[in-house]
């Protein structure tokens, strides 16, 4: 079930019922929502529900028993078992293919011709998102940041609580199980914010991304024959930079909508990423909740910066590896995020060597710019199928591709531009707000009136949206 549905709609409006009951005990409404994400969930694909219960079951007892454990050793082993069995699933459904195909390929390049069977494995909707929120308790746990849920349902709805089940906010335990202790209604004001941040989220996806901005990437990157012009390489690769951030927010937008709704709070996902101003700012706007958990249980783990400058710059790399490879199962990814590594070692040399420089108005727009410029650069192999691709789009980019043909018509292309320009105008314009405080200060009937407008291109819209695309991963 995907929130750009009519399925959804009828969903959501079943649960909120339920939700604001009065003949209902909290109790029995936690129960209710455990139930309705169960159904959400299940929606895609029903067996996979059962893994699910395995992750939820295997981490309630490991963190029991670490709590319980007076010695060390017996605590680590139990945080093994949850490592191993959460890493374990999400190496078997989502790597499996990668690992299995990679392994022909050396296996070949030494002589040996191997045919392995055919992988017919589906990879299970969301299962690297909920795997890092599960490893997140038991690694609190283990490292005493947190104590474990004193209820199994807390811990269960956590895990399973549909808003955030299958593409974020990744939460921690500590910021979602301790709202299940007392009954949870939101407010009027909350219901309002909730609905016309749901409303936001999904204009972002159904009609900016895949409205606009979908069609003229997909007319470029998935050519089947021809090199693109230089102009349609960058129009066609600004456009995914529009289309991958109204895909993601948008759906991070509208799970915050949607929680709300029922009177809990998550945190926000993104804060306007294009307006940022070198590597690290883009990591403290862009996908929040990942870069924050890579930070805590990857970057400070592997060294940081605590043991000098050479494990710095080796743990750096090291994050933004897994980081990339978290995304996706495909080289273009860990590329990807080899390239966020880089920037973001080159930055703190940067740093290192000029710190002392406090940069004016002009140099700070101009180096926004230029992080964005270089973002696009790594967005090529996020979009692109193979290297194949990526090398073709990067030489259109650089004007050397040699009989390049024009591939997007005239007005999609303005289309696209005004949106993607309107886009990055918006994120500096709200670079140090926050959406709450712009719509407060705005007049009532213009926040109105503009709700409405995008609400009406969403309906007009529906039926021609598909999932999102931080599904895959």
């Amino acid at each position: 079930m995907i929130f750009n549905s009519l399925t959804f709609v009828v969903f959501f409006a079943v649960v909120l019922a339920l939700h604001y009951a009065p003949w209902f005990s909290w109790h029995q409404k936690k129960i209710n929502l455990l139930v309705a994400s169960y159904l959400f969930y299940a929606a895609w694909n029903p067996p996979f529900v059962i893994l699910l219960w395995i992750s939820t079951v295997v981490d309630w007892w490991a963190a029991q028993w670490m709590v319980r454990s007076k010695r060390d050793s017996t605590r680590r082993a139990w945080m093994i078992i949850s490592v191993v069995v959460n890493l374990g699933m999400l190496a078997y459904f989502k790597y499996g293919e990668f690992l299995l195909q990679n392994f022909t390929a050396l296996a070949a390049s030494m002589g040996i011709a191997y045919q392995p069977p055919s992988w017919d494995i589906v990879l299970p909707v969301g299962i690297s998102f909920y795997t890092f929120a599960t490893l997140s308790y038991t690694l609190d746990v283990y490292l005493k940041r947190a104590k474990p849920a004193q209820h199994f349902l807390d811990y269960a709805l956590f895990v399973t609580f549909f808003p955030h089940l299958v593409a974020g906010p990744i939460m921690r335990p500590t910021e979602l199980v301790p709202q299940f202790a007392e009954p949870r209604r939101a407010t009027a004001h909350q219901l309002y914010f909730g609905f016309a941040l749901i409303i936001l989220g999904l204009f972002q996806k159904v009609v900016l991304a895949d409205g606009f901005l979908a069609p003229v990437v997909e007319k470029v990157y998935d050519a089947r024959e021809g090199v693109p012009m230089m102009l349609d390489a960058w129009v066609a690769t600004l456009a995914f930079s529009g289309q991958i951030f109204c895909d993601f927010a948008g759906y991070s937008t509208t799970a915050i909508g949607v929680a709300m709704g029922l009177g809990f709070a998550m945190p926000d996902n993104f804060r306007f990423p294009y307006a940022a101003v070198g590597f690290s700012d883009f990591w403290r706007r862009w996908h929040i909740t990942l870069s924050s958990w890579l930070r805590d249980y990857l970057y400070i783990p592997l060294g940081g910066n605590r043991h000098g400058p050479v494990r710095t710059y080796t743990a750096l790399m090291g994050t933004m590896l897994l980081g990339g490879l978290w995304h996706g199962a495909a080289w273009t990814f860990v590329v990807w995020g080899g390239l966020h590594g880089l920037y973001l070692g080159v930055e703190r040399w940067l740093r290192g060597k000029f710190g002392g420089w406090t940069p004016g108005p002009a140099s700070i727009f101009a180096l926004g710019i230029l992080t964005y410029v270089l973002v696009n650069i790594t967005w090529v192999f996020f979009r692109a199928k193979d290297f194949t691709v990526a090398s073709t789009m990067l030489t259109s980019m650089a004007g050397m591709a040699a009989n390049p043909v024009p591939m997007i018509a005239l007005l999609p292309m303005i289309y696209a531009m005004v949106i993607v320009g309107g886009i990055v105008a918006t994120h500096w314009a709200m670079r140090d707000k926050t959406l709450e405080i712009a719509v407060e200060r705005t007049p009532a009937w213009l926040v109105g009136g503009l709700l409405s407008i995008m609400a009406i291109a969403v309906v007009a819209e529906q039926g021609k949206g598909s999932a999102f695309i931080y599904f895959q991963f």
